[in-house]
């Protein structure tokens, strides 16, 4: 039996029910975290993966460290999949109460290590945080975002995570159709995005599965 941890922010929660059980389709909303697990249950019956969501609307990195203990080392998860860093931007714009460059760093690089302390053989997947312009999303907020996904890609490689780039596969989709078609508000994927996402997890996260 091998657990799967999905966290994040709203990206990740996707209107997830708190009380559900693990692997049942409430537990896991309705984003990419129920559709990664679904095809990984129907393709790998015999693996018996627990596939856990405690991603929580609005959270930044540092809301992220205050509950890690009890929502993510309790578990003792094999793998932990992690998408933050919008809402480290988010919330500076819609209320001075954001989380620059510097400190996302600093709180990142904290979180990994404590996790690597605790769970040493735990196989780590960081995802980019990702936008794309919008009514919402303006140049300067996109900015921004791709400067917390710099970092991101650089903790990955120090702590020997594999790093899942977002951004890219979404601006070559946002030339198939508008962004909105993808990211509803230039943030928040549609069903169409979610599905991206999902497919591109599954497929880096092959050599940890």
């Amino acid at each position: 039996m091998k657990t799967i941890l999905f966290q994040g922010d709203s990206i990740t929660d996707c209107g997830r029910s708190r009380e559900a059980e693990i692997n049942r389709p409430a537990h896991l909303g309705y984003g990419y975290p129920n559709f990664v697990s679904g095809r990984l249950l129907l393709n790998n019956p015999e693996a018996m993966y627990r596939c856990i969501d405690k991603g929580i609307s609005g959270n930044r990195v540092v809301d992220l460290y205050a509950r890690w203990k009890i929502d993510a080392l309790n578990f003792s998860p094999d793998i932990i999949s992690i998408l933050i860093g919008v809402n480290d931007v988010w919330h500076e714009f819609g209320h001075q109460n954001g989380v620059e460059c510097e400190r996302f760093e600093q709180v990142y690089r904290m979180l990994l290590s404590w996790t690597k302390e605790v769970l040493p053989e735990v196989k780590l997947l960081i995802m980019e945080p990702f936008a794309l312009l919008s009514d919402v999303v303006d140049e300067e907020f996109l900015q921004e975002v791709k400067a917390r996904a710099a970092i991101a890609r650089k903790v990955a490689a120090e702590f020997d995570a594999i790093f899942l780039p977002l951004q890219d596969k979404l601006d070559a989709a946002a030339k198939l159709a508008p962004n909105s078609y993808w990211l509803w508000d230039g943030v928040h994927p549609s069903p169409a995005g979610h599905q991206l996402i999902a497919d591109a997890w599954l497929e880096a996260a092959k050599p940890i599965l």
